[in-house]
């Protein structure tokens, strides 16, 4: 299998061990698929997702910062990131890091 393919592969089957609730294990496969695929903006985000959802909003951050810079014109992934970096800052209680994160959401890119 092709490497693109064996990280598409591992991040189908994170999306699915993630809604079936196992976390954990859709964080290790989208962290094999990103030692494939490093620059891949999509995986940061994925696992910035995982994270937040497993409550740890610092690292969801950082995750999605990393994805950010990976992002280039992605527009919507963009707008992921931001957005998912505001819910990450109100679970730590920073309202207006959480209020301006929205804002770059909102804004065109």
């Amino acid at each position: 299998m092709q490497l693109r393919q064996q990280c598409h592969h591992l991040m189908q089957q994170a999306e699915s061990d993630r809604s079936r609730g196992d976390l954990e294990r859709a964080a290790s496969k989208l962290e094999r698929a990103l030692r494939i695929q490093p620059g891949n903006a999509r995986l940061w985000y994925q696992l910035a997702r995982i994270r937040l959802q497993q409550e740890q909003p610092g690292l969801a951050e950082e995750l999605a910062k990393k994805s950010l810079s990976l992002a280039g014109g992605q527009a919507d992934l963009i707008r992921q990131n931001w957005s998912l970096i505001a819910r990450a800052r109100y679970q730590r209680g920073d309202i207006g890091g959480a209020r301006e994160a929205e804002h770059q959401a909102s804004s065109p890119h």
